[in-house]
């Protein structure tokens, strides 16, 4: 059975694929901050599937407690994949945006991925093959459309890209891969703040459906890759 980590796991694409995850018989280990969404996430999965295939965990990514995330990924063993999925979107014109507004982009974006890689890099190590799965986004993809009022999200999505070009290089030796997929428009909460009144033309629970189908299969094929997931952009 393939045990799997999925952050910003409460809602959305994150929601979907921790779902589609445990229909294929996965042991997913669900992280994030909002436990009312988790406590859903719970639900739904114990209504399809029953017991013993989800595990969760609250945690603000910004203030990760590492000694009870390291005892709960011991219990629950070995760890094959890694989804960092947890993303913000603050949406402002350029001249608005505060230091603030881009310290806090980076460091869910960016800088929150890059501290749980290093903390979980021992079990991923064991596992071997194994594979990180980053998020990204058509707006830090080099040469997409871009949009006003996304720069912090775009620069913190386009530094998540060349990061994983640089770990997959670096985890190599260890037989881990890392991709970043760079999704375009789903419909979801973020879009929604991004783009109100658009409708996009893929529901979350299609992108859910491939995110965790690359989760388990992608890294046979590809390894450092900046893969755009889009049928259109927004």
């Amino acid at each position: 059975m393939k045990r799997i980590l999925v952050t910003g796991a409460s809602k959305g694409i994150g929601f979907e694929t921790v779902l589609a995850l445990c229909r294929q018989g996965c042991s997913v280990l669900a992280l994030s901050r909002d436990a009312t969404g988790l406590s859903r996430l719970q639900d739904a999965v114990r209504a399809e599937q029953g017991e013993g295939r989800l595990a969760t965990f609250q945690s603000d990514l910004l203030q990760l407690d590492t000694i009870p995330l390291l005892n709960w990924v011991n219990e629950e063993g070995r760890l094959d994949a890694v989804v960092n999925n947890a993303g913000l979107l603050i949406s402002k014109p350029f001249s608005e945006l505060t230091p603030a507004d881009w310290q806090e982009s980076f460091s869910v974006n960016l800088f929150g991925a890059v501290s749980l890689i290093q903390t979980l890099l021992p079990f991923l190590k064991q596992s071997a093959p194994a594979h990180i799965v980053n998020i990204g986004s058509m707006g830090g993809f080099q040469g997409s459309s871009k949009f006003p009022g996304l720069s912090a999200y775009s620069a913190s999505k386009a530094a998540l890209a060349n990061l994983t070009e640089c770990l997959a290089e670096e985890f190599k030796i260890w037989r881990i891969a890392v991709n970043c997929l760079a999704l375009g428009a789903v419909q979801t909460e973020m879009l929604e703040t991004a783009f109100p009144g658009y409708q996009a033309p893929l529901k979350k629970e299609e992108m859910g459906g491939f995110v965790a189908w690359f989760a388990l299969n992608g890294g046979q094929v590809f390894n450092g890759k900046i893969l755009p997931v889009s049928v259109s952009t927004p």
